[in-house]
């Protein structure tokens, strides 16, 4: 009888997707010594997370002979997640499973680049959060658990289908090249100098399937993820629509994880952080920032852009911070009322570094504060030369 290929109508069931992951590491993991997990929070990967926790506990999996599993912290993960990614590695540890939270650096994260060196809110012409928070610490830690190891190691990521149309189509490429079976996970061998060859044991797993494990088989067997499945909305259709990201991300066209979150009446205390997206939208506005008069290269010339617009001034830093620290204390000041956990944007630490950096009078490379602000009217002078007096089109834009 021929087997159906995952990418055929007939759909899996619970234990067929169980059963395909379970041959996908046992197929692939016994080649290597040394095992690591990306760990986001998410869904996907903390279905991989406990799934492989599940089938080493259970005998069902051989152990290597080492795990790590790296969790990669923002510091702007919605509440309701970072608590759960927390509590599950809390519960890994506990079963001697090693865990390692991976931080940007401190000059790095969200709000002390933005408050302490005046970088502006990141925008999709100029996405800087995502690479800076979360790829580069990343890289970093798997590049020194290769070190440690001395060897490259295998990475066991989330990867799962019906993700995005575009990386689907790299999977249907890449799983079908030399007659790879996809029931056995999406696999990349690296070259022997890489850090890690990479498995996607959970490839194949129809969403429906990842919140009954995450609502009813994984509290089961111990671990804290409820309440993940509940902040994504625990429905199919809602696959499309339940997008986690940073709180209050400004780059999506709606904040739909933040509004599910607070639908669930344990966690309508954190509604203030529905203020982050308007202080954004204000933040990036010409009256906050500074702007170029007439740039020029090395060589005397003018720059492509010689008006353009950098960073905020230092009025706006400290109004951004007092607003954040602000909407940070009214939702602190509600949870210790109710019990109920509290959140930490800006930590002491961060605090204390943004001002630090204020005080050192810190601006990103080529501004030095002396600039204008964007919200006076100057002359426009264009890259070929000419100037245009007192073009106040841009005064708009933002």
């Amino acid at each position: 009888m021929r087997q159906t290929s995952l990418f055929e109508s007939e759909r899996l069931t619970m234990e067929r997707s169980m059963a395909l992951t379970l041959e996908s590491l046992r197929l692939y993991g016994p080649a290597y010594r040394h095992w690591a997990i990306a760990y986001s929070g998410g869904k996907d990967s903390t279905l991989v997370v406990t799934l492989v926790a599940y089938l080493l506990a259970s005998g069902q999996l051989q152990a290597p002979e080492s795990l790590t599993v790296l969790y990669a912290d923002t510091r702007m993960e919605l509440p309701p997640l970072q608590n759960a990614a927390l509590q599950v590695l809390e519960t890994l540890r506990q079963r001697g499973i090693k865990t390692q939270i991976v931080l940007p650096a401190l000059d790095d994260r969200f709000f002390v680049y933005m408050f302490g060196r005046g970088v502006p809110p990141p925008k999709n012409r100029f996405r800087w959060c995502t690479p800076q928070l979360k790829v580069e610490p990343m890289e970093r830690a798997l590049a020194d658990l290769r070190a440690l190891h001395g060897e490259k190691f295998l990475m066991l990521t989330g990867v799962r289908l019906g993700e995005s149309a575009a990386r689907d189509q790299r999977i249907v490429t890449s799983c079908s090249r030399d007659g790879a079976e996809c029931g056995q996970g999406w696999f990349q061998e690296m070259t022997p100098a890489s850090i890690a060859d990479v498995l996607a044991p959970c490839l194949h797993w129809r969403v429906c399937h990842v919140w009954d494990w995450l609502t009813f088989h994984a509290p089961g067997e111990g671990f804290p993820t409820s309440v993940i499945a509940e902040v994504y909305g625990g429905d199919e259709k809602e696959e499309i629509n339940a997008r986690t990201g940073c709180v209050g991300c400004n780059l999506a066209s709606k904040d739909v994880a933040l509004e599910t979150v607070l639908k669930i009446p344990q966690w309508k205390y954190l509604a203030p952080l529905k203020r982050l997206r308007p202080l954004y939208r204000e933040l990036i506005r010409p009256a906050n920032r500074l702007r170029k008069n007439g740039e020029r290269k090395k060589d005397g010339s003018l720059s492509a852009n010689p008006m353009r617009m950098g960073p905020l001034h230092m009025e706006a830093r400290r109004a951004g911070l007092a607003e954040v620290l602000s909407l940070q204390e009214e939702v602190n000041a509600t949870a210790r009322t109710l019990g109920r956990p509290c959140i930490d944007l800006i930590n002491e630490k961060e605090h204390q570094r943004i001002l630090e950096l204020i005080e050192a009078n810190t601006w990103p490379d080529k501004w030095t504060g002396e600039e204008i602000h964007a919200d006076i009217p100057v002359p426009q002078i264009m890259a070929d030369g000419i100037i245009q007096d007192f073009l106040l089109r841009e005064l708009k834009e933002g």
